[in-house]
């Protein structure tokens, strides 16, 4: 066999990977529920992390207490996710008994003198390069995204939107130009 045709062997075997997986992706998300989740972001501090913002999914515990000081390491207990109404819930799992650690688990955090509880495996929302740090917004706003949540596994995000008071979630336009709205790049910028 002539080395041209061998790479595009290769070539049409790496397509079909890549293009597979996107079609599971996309497949999960029209069979499996999604929800708005409200976020809290944080940076994990990485010199080298690209282009994302770091989310930590904020969940509504069902049989799962906050742990005592200096115990929290005996308290972790693998959790179901599901949605119920338009929450998403973390419920611990019967079938385990203790810790596992390739399962998710809740911890809780304070946040701004709020005691939220949030799952430990953050998510990753991929930004492009020039649009600003959307999880930097002002103290009247909450950041919320979109997730798929599988049978198995951390929630996948789809995309983000913005909360103010009562309103509904506002879906944030993370492209150069918005064509719905007109507004382009700098147009977001100046609103924030």
């Amino acid at each position: 066999m002539k080395p041209w045709i061998k790479g595009l062997v290769i070539a049409v075997v790496h397509i079909g990977l890549v293009a597979s997986l996107g079609a599971k992706l996309l497949y999960d998300r029209a069979i499996y529920p999604r929800v708005w989740v409200r976020a809290a972001p944080y940076d994990p501090d990485l010199p080298i992390r690209g282009r994302y913002v770091s989310l930590q999914l904020v969940v509504e515990p069902k049989g799962i207490e906050d742990a005592k000081p200096g115990m929290a390491w005996r308290s972790l207990r693998s959790v179901i996710l599901r949605v119920e109404g338009e929450r998403l819930v973390a419920e611990a799992d019967p079938h385990e008994s203790g810790f596992v650690p390739t399962g998710l688990h809740v911890q809780f955090i304070s946040r701004g003198g709020e005691k939220l509880a949030v799952l430990d495996q953050s998510v990753a929302f991929f930004i492009p390069e020039h649009i600003p740090d959307p999880s930097r917004r002002p103290p009247d706003e909450e950041l919320w995204v979109e997730v798929t949540v599988p049978k198995k596994g951390s929630p996948r995000p789809i995309r983000l939107g913005i909360k103010q008071g009562q309103n509904p979630i506002e879906p944030l336009p993370l492209s150069r130009d918005n064509t719905e709205t007109g507004e382009n790049h700098e147009d977001m910028v100046r609103k924030g």
